[in-house]
């Protein structure tokens, strides 16, 4: 249990520095959703989506290949990181050079007519990113928490104020100034530009920060290094698509198979939208993660790690659920943070909710190929994902719209699991207690469907009735685990 805290610990600083950076973002939203319309939100989440995917890409994995390889030889660790980091420069430069100068072919390609600036925007954000992914990596290593989520922090303030200055000021000021340079990169009135710019602005600044830490790197460069790192990393990359693909597909393929007469990019940006009032589990699972994946890790030569494993994955889940049932039961409260125009779609969120309980189960039994370096089995469990999604969008998405997203994303996280447990089973097993995670989820869905039974139209009513379906869930969690509610409060009242 010891083990377990300071995992938890490490959960609690990464959260309290994210959740803030987070947070601010998702404010955002109400903004965005009210001033841009579902056409210019479904064009910047469409451009996003392939940010996204082409992130996972051109990190190489080599995030988890760093933790894995520094971990093996500390006294190597820096080698490891520079070898990285040099690597990525590289890549990053390419990427940076290609976009500038195919940013008016690839833009007329995608339909982004004259907007050239959108292309090489989005492969300066491509490029930073991926070059400081391995310098925010070797923070989560030496177990800098603060430090890390402090930068994060900056980078998203930053992203904030560029934001603010944007859809506040710059319309104002491109109508008093016509002829601004600044209007060769950016529309007289809002649209998803000025997101990617503030975005754009924000990498910079994070890249700035970490220049000290770039002077005062020894670089050295091994070739040999660097091809046990990808041969390790590559499946790793396959691997990780997977949650990039669920993630963002549906809103490529929204071109391709939206209902007939209507407009792909419309119900992209309606989707997006209400997507993003899930931010609350996918918040949790990812801090959840940068916490995690070091600390399993480093218990990977402890005679009980297994075992640590299996009390990991439940307590994950209960919290899951506790979120899940937090949001979908208040539902009410949580559309006004959406423009009303987006509000169309509110239905996706409780699916969403759910595929982000499951992404985090996979992310959780994804560790028994990373520890025991068998990475090459990701391919097939990627790949198995990634057929679902393509197969359930592609049948359904015609009928069904985001609706159809949304469950392909359940159905892709679902069938991952189940794969990689088979998996699992054969070559590293680890033996979790599926009949209780199956439990606590079924659970929490009955509490939800029973909450839409007997909704009324007074909505202090749904609250009071809602807040008890919460407090069923918490009472369940307390006898199922057998915990001792007096042992709790003698503690809390010993401090």
């Amino acid at each position: 249990m010891g083990s377990i805290k300071k995992l938890a610990g490490e959960t609690a600083i990464y959260g309290m520095t994210t959740i803030v950076a987070r947070i601010i973002n998702f404010f955002f939203v109400p903004l965005y959703t009210r001033v841009i319309d579902t056409d210019a939100f479904g064009v910047y989440s469409e451009i996003i989506s392939y940010i996204a995917i082409l992130q996972a890409l051109f990190a190489f994995g080599m995030e988890t290949a760093f933790f894995r390889f520094a971990s093996k030889d500390k006294n190597n660790a820096n080698k490891v990181f520079s070898t990285i980091l040099l690597f990525l420069a590289s890549t990053s430069l390419a990427v940076l050079a290609a976009g500038i100068i195919f940013a008016g072919d690839i833009a007329d390609a995608f339909g982004y007519f004259g907007r050239g600036e959108l292309v090489w925007c989005s492969a300066a954000i491509l490029a930073i990113d991926s070059f400081t992914s391995v310098i925010f990596a070797r923070l989560r290593y030496q177990q800098k928490a603060w430090k890390f989520g402090i930068f994060k922090i900056i980078k998203i303030l930053s992203e904030t104020s560029l934001n603010l200055v944007l859809f506040l000021g710059f319309p104002a000021y491109a109508a008093a100034h016509p002829d601004s340079f600044m209007l060769k990169f950016l529309s007289p009135v809002p649209d998803g530009g000025y997101i990617l710019f503030a975005i754009l602005g924000s990498c910079i600044i994070s890249l700035l920060l970490f220049l000290p830490v770039l002077f005062k790197t020894k670089f050295s460069f091994s070739p040999t290094l660097l091809k046990q790192l990808m041969i390790y990393s590559l499946p790793v990359v396959l691997s990780q698509l997977p949650g990039v693909l669920n993630d963002v597909t549906d809103r490529i393929l929204f071109r391709f198979f939206s209902p007939e007469g209507e407009s792909g990019i419309n119900l992209v940006g309606i989707f997006s939208a209400n997507a993003k009032l899930a931010v609350f589990m996918t918040l949790f699972v990812q801090m959840f993660r940068f916490a995690a994946e070091p600390f399993f890790f480093n218990q990977s030569n402890k005679d009980n790690q297994k075992q640590i494993y299996v009390d990991v994955m439940k307590y994950f889940v209960i919290a899951c659920v506790f979120i899940f049932l937090l949001v979908a039961l208040y539902l009410d409260i949580f559309k006004l943070f959406i423009g009303n125009a987006f509000r169309v779609g509110i239905g996706v969120v409780p699916i969403m909710l759910l595929a982000n309980i499951l992404l985090g189960i996979n992310f959780n039994l994804s560790m028994w190929y990373k520890i025991s370096e068998q990475t090459k089995f990701a391919v097939n469990i990627t790949l198995s994902g990634l057929l679902v999604t393509i197969a359930v969008n592609a049948v359904f998405m015609p009928h069904f719209g985001y609706y159809a997203a949304a469950c392909g994303h359940f159905l892709s996280y679902l069938t991952m699991i189940v794969v990689s447990w088979r998996l699992c089973k054969k070559h590293y097993f680890i033996p979790y207690k599926w009949k209780t995670i199956t439990l606590y989820i079924v659970f929490g869905i009955i509490l939800f469907a029973l909450s839409r039974i007997v909704a009324t139209q007074n909505y202090l009513l749904n609250f009071a009735l809602n807040s008890v379906f919460i407090l069923i869930y918490l009472y369940f969690v307390i006898r199922k685990e057998k915990i001792d509610i007096k042992r709790i409060k003698y503690l809390i009242k010993r401090k």
